[in-house]
Formats: C-alpha cells, sequence, structure tokens
C-alpha cells in the first residue's frame, strides 16, 4: 500500500451505510464516513472530485444495476463498494446469487481505478441480527476472496470491538452515530495509506453507567414500534427505503466543504 498517497477522486458504491445514515446534519441531510474521507482526501489534493452513488436499502442486484456501471465509467482512483448485507437480512435470501453478484460488480470495478476498497461491515451484537449472522459471515467471506484476487482493499470493522458497542449505533439499531461514521472514515483513511489520526479508532468508547432496567425497555418498546416493525414489514412485503430515491452525488465533481458548495 503507498504511503501519503494523494489520490485525486473518490467514488462511494452501496446502500444505506455509504449514504451516511444515520449521521444526521442539521438540515436533515446525512453525512456520513465516506463525505468525510472525501473532505479529508480533498484537504491533500487540491481540485480531488468525490461521488456517492449510494442509496439506502439497495440489494447488491440493484447496486450492480443501478450503480457499478456509472461508478465504472467515471475513472476514480478510488471506489469503494460495500452492499450485499441488506440480501443477507431478508427473510429469503439466495446466498449463491448474492456472491455471483458481488463478483460481478468487484470484476468490474477493479480494473477501473487504481484502487478498490471493499469491507467487512460492522456489526452489532443483539438478538435481532444474531440469526443472519452465518449469512453475513458467509458474504465477509466472498469479499476476503475477491480482495485477493483482485487487489482489492479490505477494511475489516466486523472485527473492530469499537462498532461492536452499542453506544456508536442509532436508535434504529442498523445504523451508526456520526462518531461510529467517523471511525469507519478513519479506518478506510488508513487503509488507503494516508497517516493515522486517530491510531485507536477500533478500540471501544469508554463504558459508560448501565442503563437502568425501565430505560431499556422503554428504548426496547420505542425501536420495536419506531424501526423493529416497519423494517419487518419492507422486507416481507418488498418494498424498501430508497424506492425512488436519487443518488446523493450522482456526478463525479470537484469537493467542497458543505455550505461552500
Amino acid at each position: 500500500m503507498q504511503t501519503n498517497p494523494a489520490h485525486t477522486s473518490l467514488v462511494a458504491v452501496g446502500d444505506s451505510f455509504t449514504e451516511g445514515m444515520s449521521d444526521l446534519l442539521p438540515d436533515g441531510s446525512y453525512r456520513g464516513w465516506a463525505d468525510l474521507l472525501a473532505a479529508r482526501m480533498a484537504a491533500r489534493a487540491p481540485g480531488f472530485r468525490y461521488a456517492n452513488l449510494a442509496v439506502r436499502g439497495k440489494l447488491i442486484g440493484q447496486i450492480v444495476e443501478e450503480q457499478v456501471g456509472p461508478a465504472a465509467a467515471m475513472g476514480a482512483d478510488v471506489i469503494t463498494l460495500v452492499g450485499g448485507l441488506n440480501d443477507t437480512l431478508r427473510p429469503k435470501c439466495d446466498m449463491g446469487r448474492v456472491r455471483d453478484l458481488l463478483t460481478e460488480a468487484v470484476e468490474r470495478l477493479a480494473p477501473s481505478c487504481e484502487q478498490l476498497v471493499l469491507m467487512r461491515s460492522p456489526g452489532r451484537r443483539g438478538p435481532v441480527l444474531e440469526r443472519f449472522r452465518p449469512r453475513m459471515e458467509e458474504l465477509f467471506a466472498c469479499v476476503d476472496d475477491l480482495a485477493e484476487r483482485h487487489g482489492a482493499v479490505v477494511v475489516d470493522l466486523y472485527g473492530a470491538a469499537s462498532l461492536g458497542d452499542p453506544s456508536l449505533w442509532d436508535v434504529d439499531r442498523l445504523h451508526l452515530t456520526g462518531e461510529g461514521h467517523r471511525r469507519v472514515a478513519e479506518a478506510v483513511w488508513q487503509a488507503l495509506g494516508y497517516p493515522a489520526e486517530d491510531q485507536e479508532w477500533h478500540l471501544a468508547p469508554p463504558p459508560g453507567l448501565p442503563p437502568t432496567w425501565l430505560t431499556r425497555r422503554v428504548a426496547d418498546v420505542r425501536f420495536t414500534r419506531q424501526h423493529l416493525l416497519p423494517w419487518i414489514g419492507r422486507r416481507l412485503t418488498g418494498r424498501s427505503s430508497g424506492d425512488g430515491r436519487p443518488a446523493k452525488r450522482p456526478e463525479l465533481l470537484p469537493y467542497l466543504a458543505p455550505g461552500a458548495e
């Protein structure tokens, strides 16, 4: 891996994780790790360009159909690809098809950029996701194999103690907080060969006071009503939170800090 690189462009491909949920900004939009990474890279490379094609809720088939072609055509220095996790969380999932589609995505993207970045997505521990964990780990084994065959960098977020900590996850228990996204940006930054700004991004934050039994029960009820039941409803009916939603930054354009664009 090149030390102190000077990449001039970044394209991010994926779903809600790469779109930036739930790193909420005051204007109601989402920032997220990819935007944070782009800001850091832009500070080192005048004229730096950035596109983020990610849309929440997208399955790997939709990512391949809608995002991979445009991303490959942009000719960026760096492309990040994170996808397939939404497939593993569906009631029915053909993991063979997921592997084939992910392979297709990597085979198309890797030759089109200087460096392809793949990830083992972070996974919060808990009973809701536990039944899907074997699928998730099968997906990550595929990611590792593809990276080895195509010279991609793998950022292991799944094995990071910090990103398994409940305090770094939003109330929906599916998306990272702003602090979680900051740590992901740091992990990708280091994986690309840039000098570390936080050597301890992977360490769990200091433990706070444990919540009371009543606080936990109230949070569980709110989570079930506001997030879990709607999420299950979408899974059962084949709907997605990203239906009809455009890409976050569909064109590879010069990156300007928020407020200057």
